[in-house]
């Protein structure tokens, strides 16, 4: 029987469909990534998206399907995280938008809606890419035009789904760097899983999910009500980070170090407490609280590639927990708000004290691994009770929803498209709260092309990228997408980088160190440059930011 028209509830149905069949895939969305870095991948910054997403579709519970995809689309937008989250928030707030004022959909109607989607999409993007997810969106939209002539949803919707997975594999024909790393695009393989979701709920069935590996989310909520913080100094935490970590097996580690459970829980052991690991025949994930997370990464990544990875500052977390249980104070007269506030995002103690020294207002906790969603920065904005206020998102996979929260903003919000840690701080260096906001934002903005940043992280896969041959665990040097060297020593990876960051107009390097190196390494380091480029002076600073060995800003 065909399915002339979908209503409110069929709609919410498709959608958490789609949304449940994008989570039991993300882990292999992320596997996906082209770049060998540990970052956050698209599987979870899509998952995270969506997520939100289908709560606002729980909450309504009208039959009017026009209603339901309003609900969708302000719950995508508002917890959007990643370029691929806001890529997937602004097709369905243009897909929303074709059908605001429809109480169920004909084919036609649907067929409209994806092809409005699409359109938002690409406005939303300042330079689109071909062979990405808005490619795949793309193509799956024409093939719903061509099918809407038929009055029948599902067909229109196989239709989509059998473009999409096409289009999918179209992917590296288009964006070579792809094909050179063997994968399809890692947005438009979760669209299709979104789709796939779609057309399952429509036939009335469930897509069977893949198989999950043991939780650790129970076990790790036990441990910690196990530690009893409350009743301790913040001083007296002796492992200071909650470190979580999820590896997937790869057959060629495990001949060279089989996997042994309980040999390994007890190699952990000696890096902290609180240690919890459960593993299945693909994927092993551990729990620990250690004061140098890097040094169990580098345990976990002798039995595969790292897919997940989560690091938190207890800490910092301890204290906000005393403050927070702390007598409430006699409230204090609102203050009004201030002129200016800066708004950052940073990862590792150090940076978010290098920001604030600078005078940003906040400092949004994120980064590479983490990105702040659309709400996060609205949520700030709010905190901070300011007239005007500037936001350096200090990577190119948040300006989007940086973007996106200044658009929503009922103040006046500007963003300043910092796409590094050395970014932004240059761009503080050139804030002045006697400026006007366009002044502030133009002189911001002119300061980001006087410095040239630097990255030393490690890989996370065995990779061939741009002709140069990358080993799983190799120290890499970057700057941009580019990977300038790379080797098994982090300290002859971070001089051949410097080497060609630092030219005869340089004048400045600063070296910030990550968690997993001492200020003695970070010194000899500064002692090559002044030996090898006298002419420059060099700045050390502990960030303690996770994942980095170094980031280094050259001006």
């Amino acid at each position: 029987m065909a399915m002339n028209t979908i209503n409110g509830k069929k709609l919410a149905a498709m959608m958490q469909e789609g949304a449940a069949n994008l989570s039991a895939n993300s882990q292999r969305i992320d596997a996906l990534n082209v770049f060998p870095v540990p970052d956050g991948d698209t599987g979870t910054n899509m998952n995270l998206t969506i997520t939100s997403g289908i709560q606002e579709v729980k909450n309504n519970d009208q039959n009017h399907a026009g209603s339901v995809a309003a609900s969708f689309a302000k719950g995508l937008l508002m917890g959007a995280r990643g370029n691929s989250g806001v890529i997937l928030s602004q097709l369905f707030r243009g897909f929303s938008k074709a059908v605001e004022k429809k109480e169920t959909l004909a084919p036609k109607d649907l067929a409209d809606a994806f092809d409005k989607g699409v359109e938002t999409a690409y406005k939303a993007v300042m330079k689109p890419v071909e062979g990405t997810i808005l490619t795949v969106a793309k193509d799956a939209a024409a093939a719903g035009r061509e099918s809407a002539g038929q009055d029948d949803c599902l067909e229109l919707m196989k239709q989509v789904l059998q473009e999409a997975e096409e289009s999918l594999e179209r992917t590296p024909d288009l964006l070579p760097v792809l094909k050179e790393v063997g994968v399809v695009d890692s947005g438009g393989q979760g669209l299709v899983t979104i789709y796939e979701g779609f057309a399952a709920a429509m036939e009335g069935r469930s897509i069977a999910p893949a198989e999950e590996t043991p939780s650790l989310e129970e076990l790790v909520k036990f441990e910690h009500h196990q530690s009893a913080q409350s009743h301790m100094a913040t001083e007296d935490i002796e492992f200071g980070y909650c470190t979580e970590v999820m590896v997937k097996f790869a057959d060629e580690q495990l001949k060279d170090h089989p996997y042994d459970e309980e040999a390994f829980r007890e190699k952990l052991s000696e890096y902290g407490d609180s240690l919890l690991v459960v593993s299945d025949e693909d994927l092993l994930k551990i729990h620990i609280h250690a004061e140098y997370p890097g040094d169990v990464i580098t345990e976990a990544q002798r039995f595969g590639s790292l897919v997940n990875i989560k690091v938190e500052n207890m800490r910092e977390q301890h204290s906000s927990l005393l403050e927070a249980d702390k007598a409430p104070e006699p409230p204090k007269k609102q203050a009004g708000p201030s002129k200016y506030a800066v708004i950052t995002v940073g990862m590792g103690s150090g940076i978010t004290e290098l920001f604030e020294g600078l005078g940003c207002s906040k400092v949004i906790e994120g980064g590479q691994t983490m990105n702040p969603s659309t709400e996060d920065f609205i949520k700030a904005i709010e905190e901070v009770n300011a007239e005007n206020v500037i936001l350096l998102p200090n990577n190119s996979n948040i300006i989007m929803a940086a973007e996106q929260a200044a658009d929503v903003a009922e103040i006046d919000v500007a963003v300043v498209p910092s796409k590094s840690v050395p970014q932004g701080l240059a761009a503080m260096l050139s804030f002045n709260e006697e400026q006007s906001l366009d002044d502030n934002v133009s002189g911001m903005k002119e300061s980001l092309q006087t410095v040239k940043t630097g990255e030393v992280t490690y890989a996370v896969r065995d990779t061939s990228l741009n002709g140069v041959s990358i080993k799983k665990g190799d120290f890499m040097g970057i700057t941009g997408k580019d990977i300038i060297s790379n080797g098994e020593t982090v300290s002859d990876v971070s001089k051949e980088l410097l080497a060609k960051l630092i030219d005869e107009e340089s004048e400045i390097v600063t070296i910030i160190f990550g968690e997993d190196r001492s200020e003695e390494e970070a010194e000899e380091l500064s002692a090559y440059i002044e030996e090898q480029f006298p002419e420059v002076e060099v700045e050390i600073h502990a960030g303690r930011q996770p994942l980095y060995s170094y980031i280094i800003s050259v001006e």
